[in-house]
C-alpha cells in the first residue's frame, strides 16, 4: 500500500508573508502538562494580538473524537454551536515585533509519522530555522525553589552551556518529541524545553513554570516576551501555596526535606534531585500526600485551626 501524501494533510495560506530563519514554537495538547504549563504558554503568547493562521491541518484525519469529545452548546430547543478542535501554525510577534510561529492544537491521535512529515515540509516552506517544543511534568521538587528547565536538542551545539542533570530514561512518546527527533534526523535544528513541576501543584495552574520556559526560550532564540502578567500570577500562586502549606505541620516537614535535597544538589553534595531509596518518600507518595491535603483545603474538609 502506498503511503498517504503528507501534503494532503494541511492547507497553506497562499498569501502568507515571506519568512526566513523564523523560530517556530511547538505547544501541542494531549501529552503530560503538569501545572497547565503549556496551556499557560499558549494563552500568554496569543494574548497580545490576533494570530494569523498560515497553515491548517485536517483534524478529521488526526483527531479521535470519541476519546476527546468536543464541547457542544445546547440552547433551549436546539444545538447552537460546537468547539471544533483546530490544529494550526499561526504567525505571531514578540514584544519587539519580531515574527515567530506557533504550532498548537490537539496532539494527533493517529498518523504521527505522516503529521511529522507534513510539519517537516512546512518547516521548509515557511522558512523555519529553529523549532522549540514545550513540556512539563511532575517531579519531587519544592515550590520554594526556582524552576530549572530541562533542555534537549537535535545536536549538541544547540545546548550551549547547559549541563544535563537527567540520565538515560525511557518515557512514553509524544508527537512533539517525535517531531524533534525526525527534524534532527533530517538536518533541521530543534530544541525541547521541559519544566519540572512540584507534584502537589501539578493538577493546578503553575505560572512559574510557564515563565521559566519562556525565559529560556528567549535566551536561546533572541525572542523577547513581556512576562509581567505571568510573573504576577506566579507570585500570587506562590503566596497561596505558602498559606496552605503553613496550615499543616506534616506538609511543612515534607517541603523542608525537598528544599534540603534541592539545595544539597545545587551545592554539589547530592547525586540526584530525586530522593534516595530508603531516606525519603517517593515523589508519588509526596505528591499524593500533598495533593490530598490541598484538595481537602479546597473542599473545606480540613479548615485551619
Amino acid at each position: 500500500m502506498a503511503p498517504l501524501d503528507p501534503e494532503e494533510l494541511y492547507e497553506l495560506d497562499p498569501d502568507r508573508p515571506e519568512l526566513s530563519h523564523v523560530t517556530m514554537l511547538q505547544a501541542l495538547d494531549g501529552f503530560v502538562d503538569a501545572g497547565s504549563t503549556v496551556k499557560l504558554i499558549r494563552d500568554h503568547l496569543r494574548s497580545g494580538e490576533a494570530p494569523r493562521v498560515l497553515a491548517r491541518f485536517d483534524v478529521d484525519q488526526l483527531h479521535d473524537y470519541r476519546a476527546r469529545r468536543p464541547v457542544m452548546s445546547f440552547d433551549r430547543d436546539h444545538w447552537s454551536g460546537v468547539e471544533s478542535p483546530e490544529l494550526t501554525i499561526q504567525l505571531l510577534h514578540d514584544a519587539e515585533g519580531v515574527p515567530f510561529l506557533l504550532l498548537a492544537g490537539p496532539e494527533p491521535d493517529a498518523q504521527w509519522e505522516r503529521f511529522v512529515a507534513a510539519v517537516r515540509i512546512l518547516v521548509g516552506r515557511l522558512g523555519v530555522g529553529l523549532t522549540v517544543g514545550f513540556n512539563a511534568f511532575p517531579m519531587g521538587l519544592p515550590h520554594t525553589r526556582p524552576t530549572r528547565a530541562i533542555v534537549h536538542a537535535s545536536r549538541p551545539e544547540l545546548l550551549g552551556d547547559y549541563q544535563p542533570w537527567l540520565g538515560q530514561i525511557l518515557v512514553p512518546g509524544s508527537a512533539g518529541h517525535l517531531l524533534e527527533l525526525r527534524l534532527g534526523e533530517s538536518g533541521h535544528d530543534a530544541i525541547g524545553l521541559a519544566a519540572p513541576v512540584p507534584p502537589y501543584v501539578a493538577g493546578s495552574e503553575y505560572p512559574a513554570a510557564a515563565a521559566a520556559l519562556l525565559r529560556e526560550t528567549g535566551k536561546r532564540t533572541g525572542l523577547r516576551f513581556d512576562l509581567n502578567d505571568l510573573d504576577a500570577a506566579a507570585a500570587h500562586t506562590r503566596l497561596a501555596i505558602d498559606e496552605q502549606v503553613a496550615q499543616n505541620e506534616e506538609v511543612q516537614a515534607v517541603v523542608t526535606v525537598l528544599e534540603a535535597q534541592y539545595d544539597a544538589y545545587q551545592r554539589g553534595q547530592g547525586r540526584s534531585l530525586l530522593a534516595e531509596e530508603g531516606t525519603l518518600p517517593s515523589a508519588d507518595e509526596l505528591g499524593a500526600e500533598l495533593e490530598r491535603f490541598l484538595a481537602d483545603q479546597a473542599r473545606g474538609d480540613n479548615p485551619p485551626q
